[in-house]
């Protein structure tokens, strides 16, 4: 039975851009690489206990390391090598950071990481030969054995013209499944009950024989890894990059989704992402409909749909922390098992109560002579 269900989710997302328009095959495009960078924060934070500020500089690292590498200025490099390099250039920064990450814990690592989303956002404003400075660079469309996904070329399947949002679509699902499949199984192998542990005690885990510095620093680096693979594909999304959107609001989302979903759980960071992914995307559109949102545009001294959804979501965290605390997963967990645990059936009216058994029946106490 799970089988099929999972079956049938794929087929489902599979046949979605045949009917879905541009807008909402953004949305979920947007949620996709999201749900990709979430995980990697979740490993880190949910299961490995290490508090991080600084996602959104890894994503910035492999947005913009794929941009250079596959653009002009710069090497020029096929777009498949480019990508593939900008992930492990997004591993190599987060190895650089690692030492710091085995040796600091809790809130001084999240100020450490915090330094490297400031110092990132000087970078790309001021080396313009490389991120093109304050107006960003357009990306460079993804090839695959002379596949673009792009709308350059024209596709059509099954009468329907295929554009660069429903080609993006597929790569973004084939990207989540990499990163579902090989984070699940990180998590049910050796290394994760070690994170686990040393989330748990690091004291206990050092007596198991877990090497708390090094289990620490690789689980930085996979985390780096995944957020670098999130900004390729947010790149290949937005055909434009600029530095503003990889600051500090970036990682606070980032936190949100893994604490929204549910710490240390994948399928919590991903319905997480999608949360706060789509929300603000969702209030935009449907903005002159919603009661108390202004929509894009005005200043008329009303909320705008992006800090309408900023409060929402951070009122979702309010009251996930206070009723939920493992979040969307824990929750959607506690709801299915008790709609699959079996009801008692209530006794017939009118049957006689049961009369003890001989055994079960209560002895008299004898008087003392």
């Amino acid at each position: 039975m799970r089988l099929g269900r999972t079956l049938a989710v794929v087929a489902v997302l599979c046949a979605l851009p045949f009917y879905l328009d541009a807008f909402w095959l953004r949305i979920g495009l947007f949620s996709m690489a999201a749900a990709v960078g979430a995980v990697g924060l979740g490993l880190l934070s949910g299961t490995a206990g290490q508090l991080s500020l600084g996602h959104a500089f890894f994503l910035a690292v492999g947005a913009y390391g794929y941009v250079w590498l596959a653009g002009e200025p710069g090497p020029g490099l096929p777009t498949s090598v480019a990508a593939v390099l900008a992930v492990l250039l997004a591993g190599a920064a987060g190895g650089l950071f690692s030492p710091v990450a085995g040796r600091v814990r809790g809130v001084y690592l999240g100020v450490a990481t915090l330094a490297l989303v400031f110092l990132g956002h000087h970078v790309l404003l001021t080396a313009d030969s490389v991120t093109g400075g304050f107006n960003g660079r357009s990306v460079p469309p993804l090839e695959l054995g002379g596949f673009s996904f792009s709308a350059d070329s024209e596709l059509t399947v099954l009468g329907v013209p295929f554009g660069a949002e429903e080609r993006l679509w597929y790569l973004g699902l084939a990207l989540f499944a990499l990163t579902w499949f090989t984070a699940r199984g990180l998590l049910r192998g050796r290394p994760g009950r070690a994170l686990v542990a040393l989330r748990d005690s690091e004291t206990a885990a050092s007596v198991m024989g877990v090497d708390v510095s090094r289990y620490r620093s690789a689980a930085f680096v996979v985390s780096s890894m995944y957020a670098g693979l999130a900004g390729v594909l947010l790149a290949l999304s937005f055909r434009r990059v600029v530095p503003d959107y990889f600051g500090l609001v970036l990682s606070v989302d980032y936190l949100a989704m893994i604490v929204i979903g549910g710490l240390g759980s994948v399928a919590g960071a991903t319905a997480g992402a999608v949360f706060v992914t789509a929300l603000p995307l969702l209030m935009t559109r449907y903005a002159d409909q919603l009661p108390l949102v202004a929509a894009p545009g005005t200043s008329d001294g009303t909320v705008g749909p992006t800090e309408a959804a900023r409060y929402l979501y951070g009122a979702a965290i309010v009251l996930i922390l206070l009723f939920a605390p493992d979040g969307l997963h824990g929750l959607t967990r506690r709801l299915r098992a008790r709609l699959r645990r079996p009801r008692a059936a209530p006794p017939p009216t009118g049957a006689p109560e049961p009369s003890p058994s001989p055994a079960s029946a209560v002895r008299a106490k004898e008087p003392t002579p």
